[in-house]
């Protein structure tokens, strides 16, 4: 039986490296019987965190409202959750440092039973050597350790 993934590409660029590489995902994982859902953070509205810590107390994620809202549920539903990105001064693309922030929402919000043990996958690509990506390495590290 298929699985259900979430792909949220961080490009702004259309068509960039890390689009492509997406693409190609997308792909495969459709072939393979797998349903994917893709949100492309890079070209979506999608704020940091406030702090505020009202997550899901008005019957959404967030109470700011922006395009993190339709992300959020389709992860909490996904089997699997994939990132692709290019490397932005060594780090991840704003956009996608704003889903991560944001996705405190599972834990203020009491959904982290439903947010952990999926799979997951990074892909990101550079323009220099592969040290470039340290950061992006750990923060996804630290990242997918908490979400089990």
């Amino acid at each position: 039986m298929g699985k259900k993934v979430v792909v949220i590409t961080g490009s702004p660029r259309k068509g960039g490296n890390s689009d492509l590489l997406a693409e190609a995902f997308i792909t495969a994982a459709e072939a393979k019987g797998h349903s994917v859902q893709r949100f492309d953070a890079g070209r979506m509205k999608i704020g940091g965190c406030h702090a505020c810590n009202t997550c899901y107390k008005t019957g959404k994620p967030c109470t700011f409202d922006d395009d993190f809202n339709k992300i959020a549920p389709a992860v909490l539903e996904a089997d699997a959750v994939v990132f692709s990105m290019p490397t932005y001064w060594f780090s991840v693309p704003s956009n996608i440092k704003g889903v991560l922030d944001r996705m405190y929402c599972f834990l203020i919000g009491d959904k982290m039973k439903e947010a952990t043990g999926k799979k997951a996958a990074l892909f990101a690509c550079c323009m220099d050597d592969l040290s470039c990506m340290d950061a992006i390495r750990m923060t996804f590290e630290k990242s997918f350790e908490l979400m089990g």
